[in-house]
């Protein structure tokens, strides 16, 4: 049972589920759970993911020695690509596509994970947790975050949008939002091309008023191609107010997501959490020079990513420019 699973499970025990419920969420049988709930739980504490889980692999045997402890080429490789900030599953991911025929160099997303965490799988640093994105030095169940509520006049709702930016097999369609910097007063404008995951960085250092969200915008998406200048679609944000100057001027049709649906940018969320890595919650934004914001873009751009079956944004979008 992965980590995950068991994440799901607590936080359906907490809530009174039953155990078929349970099971027919995560694709377990009923007895399986409760197996599960019997075996890695510690009295008086109530069933938790983090303790189960070490639990499960203490109790488990390992007739032989780990891959990452006896396989020295494959520890480094994996030790280089955490310091590249690669997740576990894009590491795991990219070494069968570096390594096709030599199995004994691929190693799961959760044994990478439990080598980190578990200290009798430890054969990586814990100081390498601080490479992944949470940069935790436990596992905690994820939470996410409430959504900016606000509205701009005369915008164009998503369900406007073309029908063939659903499926992401056409490219120059892109997701849009920010990310806000300490005390709510500094700002980065965040692009990401929906087939490829290629992302493009804003630079806002004097604010985020519409005015300002205008120029920059429109500078950095008249950088793209015209081919690449589909639809964009963005958070309703105030700071989009002059959108339709937007539009004329780079080109590009603009679409807005419906209230407290961040799913609709789901591409667009998930690279901004990404990209707390390098610039925390609380943090001030305004210090980053828009050199800064192209290394980092590059720097994400140069990550395998699992929905493109690990190939990179740089490579995908690359073969796009090509043609």
């Amino acid at each position: 049972m992965t980590f995950a699973e068991r994440e799901d499970i607590a936080v359906r025990r907490a809530i009174g589920q039953s155990l078929r419920v349970i099971g027919a969420a995560v694709g377990r049988s009923a007895s399986t759970i409760s197996r599960e709930l019997r075996r890695n739980n510690v009295p008086g504490s109530g069933y938790r993911a983090t303790t189960a889980h070490a639990l499960a692999y203490e109790r488990a045997s390992r007739p032989k020695p780990a891959k990452l402890h006896v396989n020295v080429e494959l520890r480094a490789k994996v030790e280089k690509d955490f310091q590249k900030k690669y997740s576990p599953e894009q590491i795991a991911g990219r070494l069968k596509r570096e390594f096709p025929g030599r199995e004994e160099m691929w190693v799961s997303p959760e044994t990478i994970y439990q080598s980190l965490y578990v200290q009798s799988r430890g054969a990586l640093t814990q100081e390498l947790t601080r490479y992944l994105r949470t940069g935790r030095g436990l596992r905690h169940p994820s939470r996410k975050t409430g959504q900016r509520k606000n509205r701009i006049p005369d915008m164009i709702n998503i369900s406007q949008r073309p029908a063939e930016v659903k499926d992401r097999a056409v490219p120059g369609h892109w997701e849009g939002d920010l990310i806000i910097g300490k005390g709510n007063q500094t700002a980065i404008g965040t692009l990401v091309e929906r087939s490829t995951n290629y992302t493009m960085l804003v630079h806002l250092p004097n604010g985020y008023t519409a005015e300002k969200m205008r120029d920059a915008l429109t500078v950095k998406i008249k950088t793209l191609p015209e081919a690449l200048r589909g639809t964009l679609t963005w958070d309703q944000g105030v700071e989009m107010r002059e959108w339709k100057k937007i539009a004329l001027d780079a080109g590009i049709e603009i679409f807005f997501c419906d209230p407290h649906s961040p799913w609709q940018r789901g591409i667009n969320e998930n690279t901004n959490g990404l990209l707390r890595q390098y610039f925390p919650k609380g943090s001030d934004l305004g210090v980053h020079s828009e050199e800064d914001l192209n290394w980092v873009a590059a720097e994400l751009n140069d990550r395998p990513r699992k929905r493109l079956s690990f190939e990179k944004p740089i490579e995908a979008i690359g073969k796009l420019l090509l043609q």
